[in-house]
């Protein structure tokens, strides 16, 4: 049986994973933790174990691991593109001696570790189009700089000491149930909440940005279904190029519109992540994930809205 430790859990995805892993694996064998508890968290955290952890703090993290037997972390402590961009060497120095430290204990206590890479790894000289499992990662901002020297660290501990390490390039990510923390592609759930309350949104990127995303089902889908994987299926482990979709704004709000007919989309660009979104490559070519371990999203674009909708309906209480 797993028994699994999630850092960051009370981020956009720990929250939703903690649940879907608390439901498949039981309560008691998913513990949560994060810098602080949160009374916006409150019933999340009481419905299992939950511990204050620092992933700077090695110490603490060991003797949690000990206390509840872990043999599986799955390391979701990290500064995003927006925020990195702002404070860099904070960005640096959670994303990567977090990693290092959460890296160190697989080594020590033979432990799985799975940690999510991001599509802020590839740059301006990245094809953009269907860009390549394997392929030239120049990234413009710290955040992909940390996730290209994450998946590089995992890979290192993979192949010199053995550490089951494994990890997938994550798109944006759309949830109704957890706002987003500080990323580029945050408009893409801004944007319904809006619809529904004001009937239109200000994207602060920019008309014909496309840009990979998916909804959080299949993004929690796909954390689970590559830790249970056969390790010997897998070629890459730690960077998965994973998409479901990729859109730019005038498409999602076309999206929105199939529902909501008088929805309208205006614009009000934000240069530094506009300057990210460009480096970003318009789609992904995942077909390494879907060969090696089964990957197969189940939503797409329109799917997505009619789900957002209906769920944040019920969320914000709206007719």
């Amino acid at each position: 049986m797993r028994k699994i430790l999630i850092t960051g859990a009370l981020g956009q995805i720990g929250s939703e994973l903690a649940v879907k892993m608390r439901g498949i694996y039981g309560n008691d064998n998913v513990i949560m933790s994060d810098l602080q508890a949160k009374d916006t968290h409150k019933d999340l955290i009481e419905s299992g174990p939950f511990e204050t952890i620092d992933v700077l703090d090695t110490k603490k993290m060991a003797e949690v691991i000990d206390k509840y037997n872990i043999n599986t972390v799955v390391n979701l402590a990290a500064i995003l593109s927006a925020v990195g961009e702002k404070n860099p060497a904070l960005c640096w120095n959670i994303n990567m001696n977090g990693l290092y430290n959460v890296l160190e204990l697989g080594r020590e206590k033979n432990l799985s570790i799975f940690t999510p890479s991001s599509i802020a790894v590839f740059g301006e000289s990245t094809p953009a189009d269907k860009t390549p499992q394997d392929t030239i990662m120049r990234p413009s901002t710290m955040y992909g700089v940390t996730k290209v020297s994450g998946e590089l660290l995992c890979d290192y501990y993979y192949q010199k000491f053995g550490v089951d390490t494994r990890g997938v390039r994550f798109p944006g990510l759309i949830s109704y149930d957890t706002l987003p923390g500080g990323g580029t592609t945050d408009y893409a759930v801004h944007i319904y909440y809006d619809a529904l309350k004001q009937k239109e949104y200000t994207s602060f990127i920019d008309k014909g940005t496309q840009m990979d995303m998916m909804y959080m089902p299949d993004a929690l889908n796909a954390i689970i279904e590559l830790m249970e994987a056969d390790g010997d299926k897998l070629i890459h482990r730690n960077a998965f190029n994973i998409t479901a979709m990729s859109f730019d704004p005038e498409e999602i709000a076309a999206s929105i519109k199939k529902y909501i007919p008088e929805f309208k989309l205006n614009y009000d660009v934000d240069p530094v992540r506009q300057a990210i979104a460009n480096s970003w490559p318009n789609s992904l070519d995942d077909s390494a994930a879907r060969a090696q371990w089964g990957w197969n999203p189940q939503f797409d674009l329109d799917k997505m809205t009619q789900d957002m909708l209906e769920k944040l309906r019920i969320k914000l209480d709206i007719k």
